[in-house]
């Protein structure tokens, strides 16, 4: 029996059409554009977002930008030590420097750079409270500035660790707060340049090796 030729034209055109929807999804997959492909079950996927500072319906204050939930804590950021991140053990000053610290050559380099960077202006690079700030704003005169602390006065030789730590995370006075600009070892290795400063200001020079009695002297 012979096939019409009718059919075969039928079949093959049917066959063609069962391969269209491959040669699309392989086409869709190397072609590009800048509108959005095709998504027949989205599937949350695709979701509209916002530019900074742009406002949204959906909320009542209109703000798109939304605050974290209060007590959110980002990933690896929990912070649990308060000797490490806030200075204190038992809600008291600490005396010494945490595990986390070892205060060596390298660590009090590091804070000689740090302190350079961001207390000396005010502070001066001795510690003296004399920096180009100060000075500044001593020739003005306003009556506004508070003088920054001199590290030498038996008041500030005499604060522990830990109190340098805290005010130098979180500012006193009109001297701002430096926890979000200074890593928290580098904020520690700026105390232990701080305590070596009047150190360097008080030391007995009997008490120094020979060798440096000698250049001194």
């Amino acid at each position: 029996m012979r096939v019409p030729r009718g059919v075969i034209y039928l079949l093959i055109v049917a066959v063609a059409l069962t391969l269209l929807p491959l040669a699309v999804i392989a086409l869709a997959r190397t072609s590009t554009s800048s509108k959005p492909r095709i998504h027949i079950v989205p599937d949350m996927d695709s979701q509209e977002s916002f530019k900074a500072q742009q406002g949204s319906t959906l909320f009542s204050d209109g703000r798109a930008a939304r605050l974290a939930p209060a007590g959110t804590v980002a990933r690896g950021q929990l912070k649990e030590d308060d000797h490490y991140y806030r200075g204190k053990i038992a809600d008291a000053y600490a005396t010494e420097f945490p595990k986390q610290v070892q205060v060596t050559e390298e660590l009090l380099l590091r804070g000689k750079n740090r302190f350079q960077v961001f207390c000396a202006p005010c502070h001066g690079r001795a510690g003296y409270g004399d920096g180009m700030v100060a000075r500044h704003a001593d020739a003005l005169a306003e009556g506004t500035w508070t003088q920054p602390a001199d590290f030498h006065t038996d008041a500030i030789r005499q604060r522990p660790v830990g109190e340098i730590f805290d005010i130098l995370t979180n500012g006193v006075r009109n001297m701002p707060a430096h926890g979000r600009q200074i890593k928290v070892h580098d904020r520690w290795a700026i105390v232990a340049y701080a305590k070596a400063l009047q150190l360097s200001q008080e030391v007995d020079v009997e008490s120094l090796p020979a060798e440096f009695r000698q250049g001194l002297r």
